[in-house]
């Protein structure tokens, strides 16, 4: 699996603000995502009403899992293809490894998968000497210089135009000193020559999914560069990976969730392509796979049906959440240290490897409620941060200071008079050591806010339940 250092989340947040060309990546891309979403929905009159039925169309799909998995394997079956069920990681690469090997596949093809991210495909098929292609440009740029992905639509998010030039020049040391590219489709144009060739060689393709469709037994995928369908048209065999809570009933809840889908992700109204896939190459079909297998990957997540994190399983992988989380856009997704970044891995994460081991993501939240009120199906991601945080401290994960702190501000506020008197203390000797300066460089109790930043002192006394209370004295 992708080496997972979760648990170093603050060095490695802190180590992402000092660096000026991860701040300026970061600074570039965020505020796009935001404007052209925006625009998308706004020309939507019926965007929210959607979200309900998104919302809807997931939790019954949800509530019927077994149901809807078991009828989309008996469609792809009757129509030609395979089902191979996983039920974690270990066994899902066990399996696509036998696919490819019954196809004596020297070179696999691949479009953008978080799913194979999270297995550790790649690394499984090189250790057996089959080497993986990374078709998405971004990824094909990481693959060169083996960095994963920081951001689940966006995988080079981090990356600057010259930083993917630089990677892609060390790759490529055949290319003219004096070849100049100006932007990623220069670098792209370039790419396009080394990718078509391996497209050609490609004994097998193997894709992610964005929606299994239950009715037809048919795969999804969408992408905005046609490697996907390059991917799972030139090769002998497609191989489709997905987690099993991605399929749905019908073709119709299927059209609804693409709707949501690139608005909510890149602001587009349909991504450039938008591919259906429905079983291996028939006879009157002029292009294809011989043979289509479809991976189901369990690896947790039925442990969370039925949980307080039941309703992370709607995600749709648009990134919405993420590319409108104040701590994604100032850390990027490499701190994160896993596969799935922002919001909904902070959620996801706790949940498919323990919240021992990443109990430092559910706190990486302002609790701004941002990711809620994008996210086209309505997860409620700050409940299940809060959650999070509620079995952190419960199974004594929480560092001890931070526990003690709690320990007395809960001694006191079960106290109300005690604490009214206390505040109002603490209130009085801040402005009394603030006068003159209007900050704090260092205070007691207070030094890791002030290792980077000072504290506003207050300028009048008063607490705020003082002052609540003289206010709502004056409106009676």
């Amino acid at each position: 699996m992708v080496a997972l250092t979760s648990p170093d989340f603050k060095r490695r947040a802190a180590r992402a603000l000092a660096d000026t060309d991860l701040q300026k990546a970061l600074r570039r891309g965020g505020s796009g995502f935001h404007s052209k979403r925006a625009q998308a929905t706004a020309a939507l009159p019926e965007f929210e009403a959607l979200r309900d039925i998104g919302r809807d169309i997931k939790n019954h799909t949800l509530a019927n899992l077994d149901h809807y998995l078991e009828a989309f394997e008996a469609k792809v079956v009757a129509n030609g293809g395979q089902v191979h069920w996983s039920r974690d990681a270990a066994e899902a690469r066990a399996t696509v490894l036998k696919i490819c090997r019954e196809a004596d596949a020297r070179t696999v093809t691949k479009g953008k998968s978080m799913i194979s991210e999270e297995i550790g495909l790649n690394d499984h098929l090189e250790a057996n000497g089959i080497t993986p292609v990374e078709t998405d440009l971004g990824e094909y740029i990481l693959q060169l210089v083996n960095e994963p992905p920081s951001h689940i639509i966006a995988p080079a998010f981090h990356l600057n135009r010259e930083d993917w030039e630089s990677r892609f020049r060390a790759a490529h040391k055949d290319l003219p000193a004096d070849r100049v590219f100006h932007d990623r489709r220069d670098i792209m144009a370039e790419a396009r020559q080394t990718l078509r060739e391996r497209f050609m060689q490609a004994d097998v393709g193997i894709t992610g999914a964005n929606f299994l469709i239950a009715e037809t037994g048919t795969s999804v995928i969408v992408t905005n560069e046609g490697n996907g369908d390059l991917t799972q048209t030139l090769p002998r065999v497609h191989i489709a990976l997905a987690s099993i809570e991605k399929v749905v009933p019908t073709l119709e809840d299927c059209s609804t969730l693409l709707r949501l889908l690139a608005r909510s992700a890149t602001g587009q109204d349909l991504s450039v392509y938008t591919t259906f896939s429905t079983g291996p190459r028939r006879a009157p079909d002029l292009d294809g796979p011989e043979a289509y297998h479809v991976v189901l990957i369990d690896n947790g997540r039925s442990n969370m049906i039925g949980t307080d994190f039941h309703e992370m399983l709607r995600c749709i992988r648009c990134a919405a959440c993420i590319n409108h989380c104040p701590i994604y856009n100032a850390a990027g997704g490499h701190a994160y240290g896993w596969v799935y970044p922002g919001p909904m891995g902070s959620v996801l994460t706790p949940a498919l490897v323990g919240i021992e081991k990443s109990a430092n993501l559910p706190n990486a939240s302002t609790f701004c409620g941002r990711c809620e009120s994008v996210c086209p199906v309505k997860i409620p991601l700050p409940k299940m941060l809060r959650n999070w945080r509620e079995r952190e401290f419960e199974r004594h994960l929480t560092p001890s200071t931070v526990r003690r702190g709690l320990g007395v501000w809960a001694w006191f506020a079960r106290r109300p008079a005690l604490y009214r008197a206390a505040t109002r203390l603490a209130m009085g000797t801040l402005v009394l050591l603030g006068r003159g300066t209007g900050r704090f460089r260092r205070l007691p109790l207070a030094g890791a806010w002030t290792a980077s930043r000072d504290l506003p002192a207050p300028e009048a006394g008063g607490t705020f339940m003082a002052r609540y209370a003289a206010t709502q004295r004056s409106r009676r």
